[in-house]
């Protein structure tokens, strides 16, 4: 027996809402199918909480009210910028690599205009949407052949689809990974239909252990960078030049997976020592993927390189359509892409290599910078000091580096940093940052110039 009868008839119909002015001024705005969904949304709503026990306003005003406050949240973009304060430069969960001025400049024009997608302009008839990118990839790895797919993990489902599929695979116990979003290099080389072949221990692999399995089956030796972990201490793993060498003697092509590829050794800045995709490609990997929206800091995308049969044989399986890249992506890949012919532009340029990169002189002054524009109008209650913290690289990439950094600690005599936090992401745009030692921290590495006036003003309304 509904214990609530008199309450929930209290709920005025659909019918009534639409014979209300109300109606009419917020079609408007909207569609009629539109705003009967939000009416009905409200009103459903309005029967849960009685039944839930609580007794809801339900007259006429309040629940116009609330369907004009639901029609404005559905009416905002649910992708929608953040600030980053919280030190992680790609930031997965944040949309990663922030694309350079000069890739949002190739994207816009792209999208705006029509484009030679998949139109060779000298002939005049069909063409490869793959030659944007693909001379520009030859000639900075210094590969025969390239390909590039939507991310690196449809790189390597493709690349052991077709070069694998019902052979073996031949792959050290101890690069078996998992990373973001349960992409096992197991459970993806069953769906490629590859056979795995485990060698070795997982601290410890020799040449001998991929030597001792190799027969008519094997088609490929595998070897994934564990670039989001490290196992250090007794550890041994094979050098990518003994397993080509090893692959030659047997004929038997080897790939790496990169993961995270770069194209500028960071090791000179200070950060953990990390293969570049030219040293791999010159030390004789048949097949190289690696994604596009990492160190490499431009779109998503998973990048493959290698020797010209190879690529092209990845070319010509079906499963490459399915993975494809749009337009957009390869705008903005190329424009990154042709960064990189000046190393000291594509520092200087790509955000990504642009924060990894800034000195730690340049990162006080914008710490304090931020710290006298956010004392010029004090909210009570809030304290606000320079703390020297560190930042990650982030997205899978350098486990083992640490960047040092400064940030703005922020307390409150009244929230917990907890509260500090969730108040400060539900600014618009949101601000995220980080809790420490119960300090709400910003991390300046990862804010904007843009992002300075803003925070300021978010704090100064703390108190409204």
């Amino acid at each position: 027996m509904n214990p609530h009868p008199p309450l929930l008839k209290k709920i005025p119909s659909v019918t009534l809402l639409l014979e209300q002015p109300e109606f009419e001024m917020c079609l408007a705005d909207t569609s009629r199918k539109h705003l009967l969904n939000v009416i009905r949304e409200v009103l459903v709503e309005k029967r849960k909480a009685i039944l839930s026990g609580f007794e809801p306003e339900l007259d006429l005003p309040t629940i116009w009210k609330e369907i004009g406050m639901k029609l404005t949240a559905k009416a905002t973009d649910h992708l929608c910028r953040v600030v980053n304060g919280t030190g992680v430069i790609v930031h997965t969960n944040l949309g990663r690599s922030l694309l350079a001025a000069q890739a949002l400049e190739q994207v816009q024009t792209t999208g705006k205009y029509y484009s030679n997608l998949e139109f060779d302009l000298e002939l005049g008839q069909r063409g490869s949407r793959y030659s944007h990118v693909e001379d520009l990839l030859i000639e900075l790895t210094g590969a025969e052949a390239a390909l590039v797919v939507n991310n690196n993990a449809a790189a390597v489902l493709l690349a052991l689809d077709t070069l694998a599929k019902g052979k073996e695979v031949v792959v050290s116990r101890g690069q078996l990974v998992e990373i973001g979003g349960s992409f096992r290099i197991p459970e993806v080389m069953a769906r490629s239909g590859a056979v795995l072949r485990e060698v070795g221990t997982t601290n410890k692999t020799h040449l001998r252990d991929y030597e001792a399995v190799l027969t008519d089956q094997t088609a490929l030796l595998l070897k994934v960078h564990t670039s989001n972990y490290r196992i250090v201490g007794f550890t041994t793993e094979v050098p990518l030049e003994d397993l080509v060498a090893l692959g030659q003697r047997h004929n038997v092509a080897v790939m790496e997976d990169l993961g995270s590829g770069s194209f500028i050794d960071v090791s000179r800045f200070g950060l953990e020592k990390e293969p570049t995709v030219i040293d791999v490609v010159k030390a004789g990997a048949d097949v190289v993927t690696f994604s596009g929206d990492k160190l490499l800091g431009g779109p998503q995308a998973g990048i493959i390189v290698g020797r010209k049969i190879y690529i092209q044989a990845l070319r010509g399986n079906p499963l490459n359509r399915a993975l494809r890249i749009d337009k957009l992506t390869l705008a903005a890949l190329e424009a990154t892409l042709k960064l990189y012919r000046n190393q000291e532009q594509a520092l200087r340029d790509i955000p990504t290599l642009a924060q990894l990169t800034i000195p730690l002189s340049k990162l006080h002054e914008r710490a304090k910078s931020l710290y006298r524009l956010l004392n010029k109008n004090p909210a009570a209650g809030i304290t606000v000091e320079i703390v020297p913290t560190t930042s990650q690289v982030g997205g899978g990439a350098l486990p083992l580096s640490f960047l040092n950094s400064y940030a703005l600690a922020l307390a409150s005599d009244k929230d917990s940093s907890s509260e500090i936090e969730r108040r400060f992401r539900a600014f618009s745009p949101p601000i995220i940052g980080r809790i420490e030692k119960e300090h709400f921290l910003l991390d300046v590495r990862t804010l904007q110039k843009e992002d300075f006036p803003f925070i300021a003003q978010c704090l100064k309304t703390w108190a409204d």
